[in-house]
């Protein structure tokens, strides 16, 4: 399972990537394998105040369709337009292509209350060894 250990992780899934005072955000390899492939990926618009586990939109897969939780208290600055052609670029490549939303947080210290990889890897139930 990739959990790279440069993001930052919420309990929801979501992965956060630190971009000058920008974050990044996307879902992880773990959520993006329990939903499978994604068909439809709609996010909130830009310049939409999003507070930390508040709905920034909603993914679609053939399995299930579920809600997506903003992971710190941010403003969307750019949904990944890509993903209204290529969904399952989600699928195929979680943390680079497949990337949610960028966003500009209101504390940059919130990232910080995020779990990093060795806590996510635990809440998902994978241990060293």
């Amino acid at each position: 399972m990739l959990v790279p250990n440069d993001l930052r992780y919420s309990r929801d899934h979501q992965w956060v990537r630190v971009e000058g005072d920008l974050l990044r955000v996307g879902i992880t390899e773990f959520a993006q394998e329990a939903l499978g492939e994604v068909t439809m990926v709609q996010l909130a618009d830009v310049q939409t105040t999003v507070a930390a586990g508040d709905e920034m939109g909603e993914i679609e897969a053939f399995k299930a369709m579920t809600d997506l939780y903003m992971p710190v208290d941010a403003v969307v600055v750019e949904p990944n337009a890509a993903l209204a052609v290529t969904p399952t670029a989600v699928n195929s490549d979680p943390y680079g292509q497949g990337w949610l939303c960028t966003v500009r947080p209101s504390s940059a210290a919130d990232v910080n209350s995020l779990l990093d990889a060795q806590a996510y890897l635990e809440l998902i139930g994978y241990t060293n060894g």
